[in-house]
């Protein structure tokens, strides 16, 4: 019998610390899909609601908060994108109060797998931009997940706190999601140049060698303005380098996932 592996796979992008490309690549990663025509549902999980402006979006009414409290169908949350065959579940700040109003609840670690089991067949792949924490929320996003990619910046101080998140993740896989499994290492903000960028590259593949993405995120101008526009990177300058690196992260998950596999 042959089987495809896809179908609603849910992808977490997540790091602890700020600054590493994380928000950049869920959005970029979830338009690069869409170009690819894929369907693609983006969660924005970050009370700081940068996937959400990033895409150009202004007006929420409905958003995370209201999945993760259960105050809102999922589908009520979905709000269409400039991006093809991308949706958004926005955010906003009130999901801030989110991560002290779950503490008391039952099954805290798992509201959003619930909120999303309605949707998730609707969707190839469902991108979850994670903040930048353990918390709560975070929690809740792997609990859900199939598979985390984590954005690793080539600066120094690259791999501080790496050991903390994937800490974290076993301890979920262990207690929540059995099944989350890390579907990369990302390394991002990468300058030819620097010897520094190089030394990291070296350094996280030596470490990791089964777990790194073959696609490296350039620092990229064009990629810091796009969302200032509203706009992804394909939107925004499709010629780019940002803009070709996506796509090429894009194709190296879809050649993963949508691998036939014989049984």
């Amino acid at each position: 019998m042959i089987k495809l592996l896809f179908m609603g796979k849910i992808i977490g992008v997540a790091n602890q610390k700020g600054g590493v490309g994380k928000t950049t690549t869920a959005v970029n990663l979830a338009s690069a899909l869409g170009v690819l025509e894929k369907r693609v549902l983006l969660i924005d999980a970050d009370p700081q609601a940068n996937a959400t402006s990033g895409l150009g979006v202004e007006e929420v009414n409905f958003s995370t908060y209201n999945l993760l409290e259960h105050s809102a169908e999922a589908t009520k949350c979905i709000l269409p994108t400039s991006s093809p065959n991308v949706d958004i579940i926005p955010s906003h700040i009130d999901l801030v109060a989110a991560e002290i109003e779950l503490v008391d609840r039952e099954n805290r670690e798992y509201m959003m797998r619930e909120a999303l089991k309605s949707i998730k067949d609707q969707y190839d792949y469902i991108i979850i931009d994670c903040a930048p924490s353990l918390g709560l929320i975070t929690i809740n996003a792997l609990t859900a997940a199939d598979s985390v990619i984590i954005p690793i910046q080539c600066e120094y101080f690259a791999l501080e706190g790496l050991g903390k998140l994937l800490n974290t993740i076993k301890n979920v896989q262990k207690i929540h999601n059995q099944d989350l499994d890390i579907e990369g290492l990302l390394l991002t903000m990468y300058d030819s140049r620097l010897r520094l960028s190089n030394q990291v590259v070296e350094e996280v593949n030596s470490h990791f060698p089964e777990m790194v993405f073959e696609t490296i995120i350039s620092r990229n101008v064009r990629l810091s303005e796009a969302p200032s526009f509203g706009e992804s990177i394909l939107k925004y300058d499709a010629e780019s380098k940002g803009a070709i690196q996506y796509i090429q992260l894009a194709e190296e998950v879809l050649l993963k996932n949508e691998k036939l596999v014989k049984n």
